[in-house]
């Protein structure tokens, strides 16, 4: 396994969500990881089969590809003192832990911060909840689409006077949570470079899905940010930045909020004529609706093929919306290996790119089994 992780040991104690997530960037970044399962959910872990990460569900078969990478599947019951030694055992010669279960879970079971840290102190023991190891929410059931609701971020993408759209698990769970434990990590074995004791990471996908709205807090702060759906440059207010429907029904985004690209945008799709009233109007969301409304019929006028034909490589900021399909074959993608097949399964490749300690293929989940 190559990657700049590699030979640090992370084991896992096996949860849903983030935590999952995070662990396999690590494990796609070159750490060696041992998932810990209970027993008779060996399989749910993802090491049984020719992939290691298939599974049946109710008659149906499931790939699992964020169980990727794991080299080592373990058993034991948390519950009995055999169970519980077994793990303390892995952690002594472990250098990150990561659990996800609810607050006061993993000290009741015996391997909370204290136990794992009195084995060995320069374990850096990761956490990651919803809400959080403290605050009057910490204990209560939850899954992403409540975080990011409580954030304040799920309100911002209401879209006129429809329910918000929850961005599917990619921002509470993934974004908020997996990404922000990775960090906590990474910046945790850094530290402990220096003074050769680990801490304890608490990722919170509340805290993680907050930190991500910053920018909109700050132009909120200035007057920038208007709280009806729609009326702002990031939430398909503005004609430049916007997603467009074409003659077959499929769509496509512009995102030239520069004016340079606005002007060769408008050139390109035959709006020249019009391009010094619509450039004048850029900065005034007065104008906007109007100025989406002469966008949206040009568009309307051309299958997607043909617009990408038109605008692909230009300094018009535009991509085609691709479905989860075509995503994999279209050129840039394919010349970049950003989705790689393993057992047959196309998935998204390990990121980010290293020049010095390049990463392995992705793997598929655990071989082993103790």
């Amino acid at each position: 396994m190559g990657g700049p992780l590699a030979g640090l040991r992370v084991v896992e104690l096996q949860a849903r969500g983030p935590g999952p997530f995070g662990v396999m960037i690590l494990a796609d970044l070159g750490a060696e990881v041992t998932r810990v399962a209970a027993p008779g959910q060996a399989e749910a872990a993802g090491a049984d089969d020719r992939s290691g990460t298939e599974r049946m569900i109710s008659g149906r078969r499931r790939i699992d590809l964020v169980a990727r990478g794991r080299r080592r599947l373990v058993e034991a019951n948390l519950k009995d003192a055999a169970g519980r030694e077994a793990v303390l055992g892995l952690i002594e010669a472990a250098d990150v832990l990561v659990e996800g279960f609810r607050p006061g879970v993993a000290e009741r079971l015996g391997v909370g911060p204290e136990a794992c840290q009195a084995r060995n102190p320069r374990l850096v023991y990761a956490r990651i909840t919803g809400w959080g190891q403290s605050g009057p929410y910490a204990q209560v059931p939850g899954h992403d689409i409540n975080y990011v609701a409580l954030s304040g971020v799920l309100d911002a993408l209401r879209r006129d006077e429809r329910p918000p759209a929850p961005p599917l698990n990619l921002l509470g769970d993934y974004g908020g949570g997996g990404m922000l434990l990775v960090v906590g990590i990474l910046a945790a074995l850094v530290e402990r470079a220096a003074s050769g004791t680990g801490q304890v990471v608490d990722a919170a996908m509340i805290d993680g899905v907050s930190l991500l709205s910053t920018l909109l807090h700050g132009l909120r702060a200035e007057g920038l940010w208007n709280e009806m759906p729609g009326q702002n440059v990031l939430d398909l207010g503005a004609p430049f930045y916007n997603v467009y429907e074409t003659a077959d029904r499929r769509y496509l985004t512009i995102g030239c909020g520069e004016p340079r690209f606005y002007a060769t945008l408008l050139d390109a799709i035959g709006l020249g004529e019009q391009r010094e009233e619509l450039l004048r109007g850029q900065a005034d969301p007065a104008t906007w609706p109007a100025g989406k409304a002469r966008l949206a019929a040009v568009f309307l006028s051309k299958t997607l093929a043909q617009w990408s034909e038109l605008l692909e490589g230009t300094d018009t900021c535009f991509a085609p919306v691709l479905t989860l399909g075509e995503a994999p074959h279209h050129p840039h993608n394919r010349a970049r290996a950003t989705f790689v097949e393993v057992d047959g399964i196309m998935q998204p490749a390990p990121a980010p790119r290293f020049s010095r300690t390049p990463l392995s293929p992705a793997q598929a989940a655990g071989a082993g089994r103790d």
